[in-house]
């Protein structure tokens, strides 16, 4: 448009689990109070808990697209998604967390070909790719992805890394080293992130038409994340329940044949906890969602053995007791949830 600048996106990647959500929200307060930012948030699972987490801030609009990975299958939703938050809001910034098996170079690609489709309404300024020092070297072991978005970036922030000892962080820095030598590295400032002066504005010379190894979008990453679905309550508000033709907890036929369905108890907070700390994070990565308790519903953040319980404003989400979306190894993640969700008397869809 005429008059305006372009909006610039900053793209955050990272392994699930890894703190994108928490350190994107750690900004927030940091920017003058009428900078104008849009979240577009790309997660695995059918439970909107990040965006939950990310309207309760002072984000000025959050947009999330579910059950995929937008380098790959969800390109055009992305799209989409972008020029409806220039036509609606035109903010002073867009940022842009991907899912934990997005592929930061792809991702790039769009976004400049965007660029030029709107003839310069965008502008990319850089990749951040955040790394869990607790959990980096187990899963970047299995994970190819990780080893990409630690390459292909302008930033890496570590996070986490006053949980590891010395030598663990000299360890896993003289890695990072090895995969990207030229990209600074910043430590997170535990709760309050990082300062967005090191991130915002660096105009990134990464990703450019001559990098044409690059340019293909290669969707086999999203192999390696499975996720399954942690359910508990009434049959009509179950996900995906035009498929089951099942009934749910506590629902009765009546004497019409219509089904009734009955209240399902809240999760005792203690039993929750208790679950949780049994979960493996070998093999389950992270697990987020919506629990009821009975002093009201609660957003669950679980990722590598460490969780939060957060406050749901409105107490309520959507009739659900339990809702959770449960991510991890291919082949592993449903056989290590089976027990969780037996413990909270839930079943896997």
């Amino acid at each position: 448009m005429p008059g305006k600048s372009p909006i610039p996106i900053t793209v955050f990647t990272g392994f699930l689990g890894a703190g994108k959500t928490s350190i994107i929200l750690s900004l927030l307060p940091q920017l003058p109070k009428d900078y104008k930012v849009v979240l577009l948030k790309n997660e695995f699972g059918d439970v909107e808990v990040d965006s939950q987490l990310a309207k309760q801030s002072h984000l000025t609009a959050v947009s999330e697209i579910l059950n995929g990975c937008m380098c790959c299958v969800l390109v055009g939703q992305m799209k989409t998604a972008l020029l409806e938050i220039r036509d609606n809001y035109w903010p002073d910034r867009i940022i842009i967390e991907c899912s934990g098996s997005a592929f930061p170079a792809t991702l790039a690609f769009q976004i400049r070909e965007l660029e030029r489709e709107t003839r310069g309404d965008f502008k990319l300024d850089a990749i951040v790719t955040v790394i869990d020092a607790e959990n980096f070297t187990g899963y970047e072991d299995s994970s190819p992805t990780s080893k990409m978005q630690a390459s292909y970036t302008d930033v890496i922030l570590i996070n986490k890394w006053e949980h590891v000892s010395e030598r663990q962080l000299d360890i896993l820095i003289d890695e990072l080293n090895t995969l990207n030598d030229l990209t600074p590295k910043i430590r997170c400032q535990g709760r309050n992130g990082v300062d967005p002066n090191l991130i915002f504005g660096l105009d990134t010379k990464l990703f450019s038409e001559t990098d044409k190894e690059l340019t293909r979008i290669d969707g086999t990453h999203n192999e390696e994340v499975e996720t399954v679905t942690i359910y508990k309550g009434p049959a009509s508000e179950k996900p995906h329940s035009h498929h089951d033709h099942g009934r749910g907890h506590d629902d009765q036929k009546t004497e019409d044949g219509n089904l009734e369905e009955t209240a399902v108890e809240p999760v005792k907070e203690d039993i929750l906890v208790a679950a949780l700390n049994e979960l493996s994070k070998e093999s389950v990565w992270r697990v987020k969602g919506f629990v009821r308790v009975p002093g009201g519903t609660k957003i669950l953040n679980w990722a590598f053995g460490r969780f939060e319980l957060t406050d749901l404003q409105g107490g309520k989400s959507e009739g659900a007791v339990i809702r959770l979306t449960a991510m991890g190894e291919r082949g592993e993640v449903k056989r290590a949830i089976r027990e969780f969700a037996a413990a909270l008397d839930a079943e896997l869809l």
